[in-house]
């Protein structure tokens, strides 16, 4: 059973090791000093963001989202139980607040564009660079609504 809440101060440590284990299994695509920056970036900030997080029974994270204004800004989910709907249920969970939600993806993570779209959100335009203009080309997307 899982359940969705705001996440608490005492959720940091485990939020940023499963950011940290989500992006180790579906970011392949990052340079290792990349990879470090972006690692230094997440741990300083995630920890006081507050997130939507899904968690086991025992309270355990097990995915989390940060949403600003109608924009997801983050979706991860803990690798060991990717596939299990916990993804779906976080979106549907921003979806039902923000019907015209809209989110960036890398277009190296293949995956993540799959799940998009088959959750109905449409391309709206590209990027070369990412957010923080390193080389990692981002897609545009807004959900149909």
């Amino acid at each position: 059973m899982t359940t969705l809440r705001p996440s608490r101060a005492d959720d940091g440590a485990a939020l940023v090791d499963l950011w940290r284990r989500a992006v180790d299994a579906t970011h392949d695509f990052l340079s290792p000093e990349d990879r470090l920056a972006i690692d230094a970036e997440v741990a300083g900030f995630l920890p006081q963001a507050p997130a939507t997080v899904a968690v086991d029974a025992d309270d355990r994270p097990l995915g989390f989202m940060l949403i600003d204004g109608t924009h997801l800004e983050a979706l991860f989910i803990d690798p060991d139980v990717r596939g299990t709907g916990i993804g779906r249920r976080l979106l549907q969970h921003a979806l039902a607040l923000h019907p015209q939600l809209s989110t960036d993806v890398n277009a190296q993570n293949a995956q993540a564009v799959g799940f998009y779209l088959r959750m109905g959100f449409m391309e709206t335009g590209r990027s070369a660079l990412d957010s923080q203009g390193r080389p990692y080309p981002l897609i545009h997307l807004r959900h149909a609504g």
